[in-house]
């Protein structure tokens, strides 16, 4: 049965559902040597391309959904390639066979915090699609006088520029006079939000950190620069909440948190990662 182009290309891991609609948009998707529009459909025994490369898709069930927790360190972009050689978020995360890793949604360059990857495009899509309402935390510091009247306001809603944007909770955490620290969580995630909302009140964020996406909480013991493979519960408590049906298989080998012994081989994974990272710079330098 033939199904819309960019559903059946984001179920074979080329990229989120948004993404794809707007390579289809841009032209950049062809089906048997036909550009694509969008609302066109395509069976997968038909040759799909996007920017003239062939994809191999997938069917439904041959789709294993697989999902990382990634601590993003500030400086990182979120990008796949970066024409200036900078260091992306993609850079650290292990290969996949015959997939590809997905970004559920996006933190800017000097945000850090918990970032989830996936190599299902259905679930991506819909953990950032608005009409499932999934939370967002945010650890974030302010710079500036707050009183309760603009904590008010920004419960309430203000005004920005792509529209009303509110936080649904906020929560005093920390620091004292002009520097304190809050949480907050939002359900929706347009550019920038948090530090937009807090800006339309005069404050100034001096540090971002988002500590939860839905249900999965930032691990206290996975260092910047780490990855976690979940266990298929935790799948599962990510797709049972959009809407989709429990995966039932996993790479994982063992069913349970990391332990102590696995953090610390991530730290040493990270350390070797960021020398060899500094090791290529100082050779660009000499060039």
């Amino acid at each position: 049965m033939s199904e819309k182009i960019q559903k059946l290309l984001a179920r074979s891991g080329v990229g989120s559902r948004r993404k794809m609609e707007e390579l289809i948009a841009a032209g950049k998707v062809s089906v048997d040597g036909k550009v694509a529009k969008l609302g066109d459909r395509a069976e997968a025994d038909q040759v799909l391309r996007v920017e003239g490369r062939i994809i191999a898709t997938k069917a439904e069930d041959d789709v294993v959904c697989r999902v990382l927790m990634y601590h993003k360190p500030e400086g990182e972009l979120c990008t796949r390639f970066d024409s200036e050689g900078r260091a992306t978020v993609f850079d650290r995360l292990p290969r996949v066979l015959g997939s590809r890793w997905i970004a559920i949604g996006r933190l800017d360059i000097n945000t850090a915090g918990l970032l989830l990857f996936t190599t299902d495009g259905e679930l991506a899509n819909r953990m950032m699609h608005p009409s499932h309402e999934i939370e967002r935390e945010y650890a974030v510091r302010v710079f500036g006088e707050v009183d309760d009247e603009m904590l008010h306001r920004l419960k309430q809603g203000v005004e920005l520029d792509d529209g009303m944007a509110a936080f649904s909770k906020i929560k005093k955490s920390g620091g004292e006079g002009i520097n304190e620290w809050f949480n907050v969580t939002l359900s929706e995630g347009r550019n920038r939000e948090v530090r937009r909302l807090w800006e339309s009140q005069g404050m100034q964020v001096s540090r971002l950190i988002r500590v939860r996406y839905g249900q999965l909480d930032l691990p206290k013991g996975l260092p910047k620069g780490g990855w976690n493979e979940l266990p298929l519960k935790d799948v599962n408590l990510l797709r049972t909440a959009v809407g989709l049906a429990p995966e039932t298989e996993t790479k994982v080998k063992v069913d349970k948190r990391p332990d102590r012994k696995q953090n610390h081989r991530i730290r040493r994974s990270v350390k070797k990662h960021q020398m060899k990272q500094n090791n290529e710079r100082k050779k660009t330098r000499k060039r």
